[in-house]
């Protein structure tokens, strides 16, 4: 049986990770570490609470002693860490967590696995054990209106977030370089799917549009980001825990590029036909003051994971948006607790008070 500590599987991501793992294989065991932050939801895992192959650990990467304890009590092959603050907002309005989480929290589960996995006085590591830092491709910065990021683009964060994770990046590639650890960071493009907090884009456009709130979108809405259905992320992972080639890099993209307004206008068009609901359109789509940094386009060139270990982008943005609209529609339920308490403090200081383009 192949053991996984996997971190942050109440999120969004390693929500769906833990769901494709299991439904993929039989003879896997996975620990689940998470902090259960306001995006992290219990509730996400209650189809498999009865799973004898997933052991639910709540706690902080940044504990040292409950990470040393569970690497010990289990013996994990793969330790993969999702774990992480994420929403670039927060860390623009408090970027201290950040690099708690972030890098603190990556450095500690490097460290823990080091101490478990390395022999010093032979410099040898434990046979078939692997490091994964999943990561984003904010780390790169921005690009023009042509080009796009590889693996080697210069790391080059705008955000209090990217500079974050681009931290952690750098410090598992120097458990590489310094101690040959076995490692493999991958990098990401806008994932969307089920189970997305919606502090986010389109699970927050889903949910105002249904509700008839106003949208907010950032300056003209121009901003382009390649999009990526997470179902497609959560295999690419897994084939790199599988067959990623030891210290590599590996950019994960969707080739699904658009602009966010798009993204915006097509949520509305959907659930305008889908709900027969002549109230859900365009004229709830509010221009807001742009976010500080903003970043104009990513895009990513995934040629490398498709040569070295054939994955590709299997969904495109036009059937992932309706798979995406479908599931939550299908759990307005889920969408109504979770948008509850202090996410509505959160949206209101985020959103409600920033200052409408058109007012100046």
């Amino acid at each position: 049986m192949i053991t996984y500590l996997v971190t942050g599987c109440a999120g969004f991501i390693g929500t769906t990770f833990v769901h494709y793992m299991l439904a993929k294989y039989t003879d896997i065991r996975i620990i689940n570490l998470d902090a259960l932050t306001y995006a992290g939801n219990l509730e996400n895992l209650k189809d498999i609470e009865s799973d004898e192959r997933h052991v639910f650990v709540h706690g902080n990467i940044c504990d040292k002693e409950l990470t040393a304890s569970l690497i010990a009590k289990y013996d994990p092959d793969f330790i993969i860490n999702f774990a992480a603050e994420s929403h670039v907002d927060r860390s623009i309005a408090g970027p201290e967590i950040f690099v708690t989480t972030n890098v603190l929290g990556t450095v500690n589960l490097l460290q823990r696995a080091k101490d478990a996995w390395y022999d010093a006085g032979q410099k040898t590591w434990k046979k078939g054990k692997k490091f994964i830092q999943v990561s984003t491709d904010e780390v790169y910065g921005a690009l023009g209106a042509t080009g796009y990021f590889t693996e080697t683009t210069p790391l080059d964060p705008h955000s209090p977030y990217s500079s974050s994770k681009a931290s952690a990046d750098l410090f598992v590639k120097a458990f590489h370089d310094t101690y040959k650890m076995p490692v493999n960071i991958t990098r990401c493009s806008n994932n969307y799917g089920m189970w997305q907090f919606p502090e986010k884009l389109i699970p927050l456009m889903i949910n105002n549009a249904r509700n008839h709130k106003k949208l907010p979108v950032y300056g003209d809405g121009m901003q382009i980001r390649d999009w990526l259905y997470v179902e497609d992320h959560c295999k690419a992972i897994d084939m790199v825990a599988q067959g990623g080639i030891d210290g590599e890099v590996y950019n994960i993209g969707g080739h699904n590029e658009r602009p966010n307004i798009f993204i915006v206008k097509t949520i509305i068009a959907q659930l305008a036909e889908r709900l027969k609901d002549p109230q859900i359109n365009e004229s709830l789509i509010e221009h807001v003051e742009d976010r500080l940094g903003h970043d104009r386009r990513y895009g990513i060139d995934p040629a490398k994971i498709k040569s070295d270990l054939g994955w590709y982008p299997e969904t495109t943005f036009e059937t992932g948006i309706v798979k995406t609209i479908d599931w939550y529609l299908a759990n307005q339920e889920w969408m109504d607790r979770v948008t509850s308490g202090e996410y509505q403090k959160y949206y209101e200081t985020m959103y409600a008070d920033r200052e409408r383009l058109g007012d100046k």
